[in-house]
């Protein structure tokens, strides 16, 4: 049985080989907010298990058997997510804490119900794509909010979900996933978005737009 510390570094580290490749230790501890020390020792024990290959100034990356193991956490996580948002009316903003709590301890048996219960959904409130049973990952193109121009159409396809603020944040700009909307303008210097939502103005800091990423651009 593997501890819930080693299942929260398995996923973490799946979520950053899927951005930069191999990851380096000082990468993975400051996102696991965690002294290097500390995930170097993690580091030995899943080599160990080979769950991981690691090289001294190489990396981590995980293995077959320590992705699937990945895999299988943020399938419970993202189902769970979508169950509290759905059947329980927990806000989107509140469900990645409780899921992140839950996603260690739910039986196989109430997996499957949850993900029956939902429809066999593809993905959760945020627009993250839930792993299927199989640990199939169906992946969207696309491209952060930064990347637009003047001018350009999209639908939000994705947010990041772990700062509850933001999310707040952009649901009070109603920037969910699968809202349509219309670049306006792009301020010079790095300066905020000005976007139209269903033909209301509203005005996107360049930091919040690093964390919605579109798809479907349209020119």
């Amino acid at each position: 049985m593997l501890t819930h510390a080693a299942e929260d570094y398995l996923k973490s580290i799946y979520k950053l080989q899927e951005k930069v490749g191999k990851v380096s230790t000082g990468i993975l501890a400051e996102y696991l907010n965690v002294k290097p020390a500390s995930a170097t020792g993690m580091i030995k024990k899943l080599k160990t298990m080979k769950l991981v290959r690691h090289q001294r100034y190489q990396g981590v990356t995980l293995t077959d058997a320590g992705k699937a193991i990945a895999l299988e956490i943020i399938r419970h996580h993202r189902l769970l997510e979508l169950y509290l948002f759905k059947a329980l009316g927990v806000p989107w903003d509140g469900v990645h804490e409780e899921a992140e709590k839950l996603e260690h301890v739910i039986s196989e048996d109430v997996e499957a119900r949850m993900d029956e219960f939902l429809g066999y959904p593809t993905a959760d409130p945020h627009g993250s794509p839930i792993p299927d049973k199989n640990g199939f990952v169906t992946k969207t193109e696309s491209v952060p909010m930064t990347d637009l121009c003047s001018g350009q159409s999209c639908i939000v396809a994705e947010v990041s979900d772990t700062d509850s603020a933001l999310l707040r944040h952009l649901g009070s700009l109603n920037l969910y996933p699968g809202t349509a909307f219309r670049v306006i303008e792009v301020a010079p210097f790095d300066g905020p978005f000005t976007i139209d939502i269903a033909g209301q103005q509203v005005v996107i800091g360049r930091e919040v737009a690093k964390h919605v990423f579109v798809e479907d651009v349209q020119e």
